[in-house]
Order: C-alpha cells, then sequence, then structure tokens
C-alpha cells in the first residue's frame, strides 16, 4: 500500500511575494513542466457551460471570465533531476492568495464551499496579491513584482503546461493575467498554441482516454496513480518509478509552509457503504450530511475489488464457453462498475443538475470546489471531475541555502527532517482540506506518473528512443477534455484562424519578436 506523503505548500501573499519573487521564477525556469490550477469566485450558468456547441460553451466560458475573478492560484513546478534515479522530480509548490482590484461577481455556493474547506476570506481581502484584468491596466506585464510579471516569466520559461479539466483554467488565466479573451474559440487556441509552444496537456483527458481509470476527477486519479506507483517500488518491479523530493524549509520561510497531508491507503476491513454519486463525479449534494461514505481511498479499493470479481467472473464464462470472448469483454468500459458511468457519456439532465453544485480537485477534491474542475463534478468551480537547483544567485538565498533537497527513498517523496522537526510536520499537516497549490501538486504528480507508464509501454514495444522521451506525452499534447464529447479540443493554430491582436502586442514584449 501507498505511503502516507506530506506536501509542503508555500502560501504567498502581498506581504511576502516580493521576498519569494526570487525563489518562485528560478524555481520556474528550472522546471521541466509546470502543472497549474485555480479557485474561482463562481462560473455563472453551468447549463451554458456544458452546451452542446462548443463555441456557445466558449462564450460562456468568456462571459464568466470576465465577470469573475481568480481567487488563489497554484503552481507546482516539476523538476527532472539528473544523477538520480529515473523520474525522479524535485517539487516545489505554491499558494498564492490572490485579490482582484476591480469589480466581480462571487458565488454563494463558491463561498460556502470554500469556507467549509477552510479558505480564509479574511486573508484574502487584507494580503490578498492585487491584480487587474484584461489588457496592461496598472503598468507593463514585464517590470515590478506583481502576479502579471510572473505569469510573464511564466510564458518566457517555454515549459509544458499541465492543468486539470483545464479550459476553464486557462480561459481564466487568460483573462486575468495577459489579455481580454478574443470573441472566437479558435481564437482563443491559436494564441494558446504559441503562449505555450511546449505544449498543454489536460489530465483529465489523460487519465480518460490514455489510463482510462474507473473515475477521473482529481482527487480519485492523483490517488490511484500514488497506490499504483507505490505498488511498483515496494514490489520492486522493473521499469521506471516515480520519486519525489521536496525542499526542507529553514528559517522563517518555514512559517510560510502550509504542510498537506495525503494519508496512506487504508485496508477495507468489513463492509462500508460507499455513496454512489460521490465514488462516480467525486461530488455529493449533501455534502458532509451525507450518511455514505466519501472516502477516496475506499472508493479506489471498492473499485479494484469489483473490476477482480469482474475479470474472475469473465474468465468462469470463458472456461463454460471454451475460451470465447464476447463482444462485452472486449469493450474498453470493462471493469467499470455498472453504477458509474463515464464523464464522456453523462446523462445531459443528470449532467445539468450536477453542474448547479460545485467542483472537485484536491486530496479532498472529489467535494464540491471553486474549481474549473468542478464543472462535471457537480462543484463550483469547475467540471467534474482536479524546485530545485537554482541557476541565479537570488535563489542561492531562497531556494538553495534555505530549502535542501530531500530525497524520498519510497518513491513517494519523504522530506529529510530530523525526528522532532517530522513530528512538528506532521502536527500541522492538514489532511484532505482544498487548497489550489495542493490540486496543483496532484495534478503534476498525474502527469509525471502518466508519462512513466507511457514510458514502459514504448520501452516493452521495443525500446525508447531519446526523441520520445523528450516529447513527454505525444498522444496527449494540446488535447484538452471536453466533458460530454468523445473528442478533446485540439490547441492549435488553423490556416483558417489568425492570433488575435492584443495577443501578438503581447507576445513582441514577451519575447521580443513578432509572430
Amino acid at each position: 500500500m501507498s505511503s502516507s506523503v506530506i506536501v509542503p505548500v508555500i502560501d504567498v501573499q502581498s506581504n511576502n511575494f516580493k521576498e519569494l519573487w526570487p525563489a518562485l521564477v528560478v524555481a520556474i525556469k528550472t522546471s521541466s513542466f509546470i502543472a497549474l490550477d485555480t479557485e474561482l469566485s463562481g462560473l455563472g450558468n453551468r447549463k451554458s457551460l456544458l452546451a452542446e456547441s462548443i463555441e456557445d460553451r466558449y462564450k460562456a466560458i468568456c462571459h464568466a471570465a470576465r465577470s469573475r475573478s481568480i481567487l488563489s492560484l497554484g503552481i507546482a513546478c516539476y523538476k527532472k533531476l539528473d544523477h538520480k534515479p529515473p523520474d525522479s522530480y524535485l517539487v516545489q509548490v505554491y499558494n498564492l492568495t490572490l485579490l482582484c482590484s476591480e469589480e466581480y461577481i462571487i458565488e454563494p455556493q463558491s463561498v460556502q464551499f470554500l469556507v467549509q474547506h477552510g479558505f480564509d476570506f479574511n486573508k484574502q481581502y487584507s494580503n490578498g496579491i492585487p491584480y487587474c484584468k484584461g489588457n496592461n491596466k496598472g503598468g507593463s506585464d514585464d517590470r515590478g513584482v506583481h502576479i502579471r510579471a510572473l505569469f510573464t516569466e511564466l510564458l518566457r520559461a517555454r515549459k509544458p503546461l499541465v492543468l486539470h479539466n483545464g479550459l476553464i483554467d486557462m480561459a481564466f488565466l487568460y483573462q486575468s493575467f495577459y489579455a481580454h479573451l478574443p470573441e472566437r474559440l479558435a481564437t482563443f487556441t491559436a494564441d494558446l498554441s504559441e503562449m505555450f509552444p511546449a505544449g498543454v496537456y489536460d489530465t483529465k483527458y489523460v487519465t480518460e482516454f490514455e489510463l482510462r481509470l474507473t473515475a477521473s476527477y482529481l482527487e480519485y486519479a492523483y490517488k490511484k496513480c500514488k497506490l499504483e506507483n507505490s505498488r511498483c517500488v515496494t514490489s520492486g518491479s522493473p521499469g521506471p518509478h516515480i520519486h519525489i523530493e521536496f525542499c526542507q524549509y529553514a528559517g522563517h520561510l518555514s512559517t510560510y509552509i502550509d504542510y498537506r497531508e495525503c494519508p496512506a491507503v487504508p485496508i477495507i476491513e468489513g463492509q462500508t457503504d460507499i455513496c454512489q454519486r460521490f465514488s462516480a463525479f467525486g461530488w455529493c449534494p449533501n455534502g458532509t450530511k451525507c450518511p455514505l461514505s466519501h472516502d477516496t481511498d475506499l472508493i479506489i479499493l471498492q473499485d479494484e475489488k469489483c473490476k477482480e470479481d469482474k475479470r474472475k467472473k469473465r474468465k468462469r464464462r470463458r472456461e463454460k464457453k471454451g475460451g470465447l470472448d464476447t463482444a462485452e469483454d472486449c469493450s474498453i468500459l470493462d471493469g467499470v462498475p455498472q453504477n458509474k458511468i463515464p464523464n464522456m457519456e453523462v446523462d445531459k439532465e443528470e449532467a445539468a443538475g450536477d453542474q448547479q453544485e460545485t467542483h472537485e480537485k484536491s486530496c479532498s477534491e472529489g467535494v464540491p470546489q471553486m474549481d474549473t474542475d468542478q464543472i462535471d463534478e457537480g462543484q463550483s468551480m469547475k467540471s467534474d471531475e482536479e524546485n530545485r537547483a537554482s541557476e541565479d544567485k537570488t535563489d542561492t538565498r531562497v531556494s538553495a541555502t534555505t530549502a535542501k533537497s530531500a530525497e524520498g527513498s519510497s518513491g513517494e517523496g519523504t522530506d529529510v527532517h530530523s525526528a522532532e522537526a517530522d513530528a512538528q510536520m506532521k502536527k500541522k499537516a492538514d489532511a484532505g482540506s482544498h487548497r489550489a497549490g495542493f490540486d496543483a501538486y496532484m495534478t503534476g504528480y498525474i502527469f509525471a506518473y502518466s508519462c512513466t507508464v507511457a514510458k514502459k509501454e514504448e520501452a516493452g514495444v521495443g525500446g525508447i528512443d531519446r526523441e520520445s522521451e523528450q516529447s513527454l506525452l505525444p498522444t496527449c499534447i494540446n488535447r484538452i477534455y471536453l466533458s460530454g464529447k468523445a473528442a478533446p479540443l485540439n490547441v492549435v493554430k488553423s490556416t483558417f484562424s489568425k492570433s488575435s491582436k492584443a495577443h501578438i502586442q503581447k507576445m513582441e514584449m514577451v519575447w521580443g519578436e513578432k509572430i
């Protein structure tokens, strides 16, 4: 079984943003890929966000991004380590509390959900990092210490961007820190393809179409990947495994750390009644009042037991029929419990009802949140569903000197602390509450694990060449999950669409070159 993991999340607010800026920028520049997550003040009409027409969906998303705001931004920087076991990463996680300086709508559902999961609105309004939406309000994007300048650094780094169910995230990021959203979806995707030349990856798409997990909301996908990786490590099976290392933060920097705990998966003893809605979608309308279990660990183990029972049943059936497979046996949905409906085949009426609730994402993500992932999950933020060596002297001060790399011998990421420090850290650790920073960490973990699985499969087929290793997940690059659709949104610039004028001007500023 997987071991318990405690993830240090650096809380960034207006009172320490300038101090942490050098480490943040170096973390971004030296990363192998960057995972992002947002918490939003609302999404507006959930039914419009699941419209049959993708263009109509985009218009609804634009309206939400222009009228709502980002409350917090999670950034997880994954840096692949040389001279370590394959697929070893040093991870730095930041949770930025933001405050839009303009008027914006905040929905009661969003407030209720976030407050239930520990979001401190008093802290946001007193210490949130201010920002203005749209085009260049309050000075140039590439100068000063502010969130738009940080987004510019993210673009300049040209790193792969990883999100979970990320269409709404990208629209909000574009509107909030970059420019006014273009009117047409094709223009938007054309802009994105140039903003992120290393590619955009959606772990919601990865879990559904590549890993083919029973459920794909963020918490479920993360815990499932973590469990499978841990099993591979403990069993000593050949091939690469993910090894996660964190930094050990010393001195006053430790006061900025918010420890997030993801407990080990337990062993089921006796019969446990699972909430089937939560099991399928990561969200339940009854919330904490539901008498059934919302424990994602138990849901995963129950799914595995169900899958094994079906496998044995199919085997007995084949033996009885003389080894003839039926069409049912060949279905890609084999092993999926009958009470679970793939997200892309959710009944329209039920999906519309689910949307009006709220978002999922975090080690407690399977609960309504203010995330883009909540749309399918019925959460109030998003659909259904979810540092390093330094090249800069400034990083030596904050990142290298105060944060030493800690090796994760279990493959799951354990910090090298003294027994006393570790006990104190566990005491501070908060298990299962929703934070954009921890959600970003989970998103990045799923992606790293998926890259490892793909690498194993390629090695089994005929070896891994250097080019394929550099391309990460070539079958998933620039493919964004669309709720209720069997095909993803492709982030490409077609011959029939041009980049927006605002984007062209931004690119000249960001990279100093015309496009």
